[in-house]
């Protein structure tokens, strides 16, 4: 069950309207890694799931994105202005003013529409908790670069809250695989020294140009 609370998690305003920003954060709402993506994989995920403590985070996690989409809706809804004027969007995409009469949509920055194709289920809780993981990391990043757009101090708060709230989700998957890393996917790889084999494939090669297959794989340092 879900209850709507009409206070948004946090406030959000703007100092000025920006269609073409509008534009850009369209993708946090209808984007392959924006928040609506995010409260449907988690909520997917969560039906099979037998711990009822991680059962519970997923769920409670895919109910903060959805107050995620609530304020990211908001603050394009302030951004897009009162006037329904396409020319005020250069670049990206313009279903806002010829489609939704400003209506936030669920499309991403060019147009297109959300899908569930952006969605990843497996079943398997250790697969499903590393792709969390790395959606939160997408999320992150996107965040990351919009935020660098733009000079609003208001809806730099915005995305600055949000930012830490993915790493916070980061956390909590992070936590969840470390409790179970021994189960399901990831007790059954690695059976054989087939997976301790590293083949060094790049000529020449950094170092001594030399790897023996079965010393690993190169830390990165």
């Amino acid at each position: 069950m879900f209850k709507h609370e009409k206070a948004l998690l946090q406030a959000v305003s703007v100092e000025r309207a920006n269609p073409q920003y509008a534009a850009l954060l369209q993708e946090q709402l209808g984007g392959a890694n924006g928040e609506l993506k995010a409260a449907m994989q988690y909520m997917a995920q969560s039906f099979r799931i037998q711990d009822q403590a991680i059962k519970d985070m997923f769920l409670d996690i895919a109910a903060e994105e959805l107050s995620h989409l609530e304020m990211v809706s908001q603050t394009i809804n302030l951004l897009n202005g009162h006037e329904v004027n396409a020319d005020s969007v250069p670049a990206g995409e313009i279903q806002t003013h010829v489609q939704l009469g400003l209506n936030p949509g669920l499309i991403n920055a060019s147009g297109y529409s959300w899908t569930g194709d952006y969605v990843s289920v497996t079943g398997d809780l250790c697969a499903d908790l590393l792709s969390n993981i790395a959606s939160e990391q997408r999320a992150k990043v996107v965040y990351e670069y919009l935020y660098r757009q733009i000079h609003d101090k208001k809806v730099r708060e915005t995305i600055d809250f949000l930012l830490n709230r993915e790493e916070a989700h980061n956390a909590m998957f992070r936590e969840a695989f470390n409790r179970i890393q021994d189960s399901g996917s990831n007790q059954n790889f690695g059976t054989t020294l087939d997976a301790q084999a590293y083949f060094n494939l790049s000529t020449p090669s950094p170092g001594n140009g030399f790897r023996n297959v079965n010393a690993g794989p190169p830390s990165f340092n």
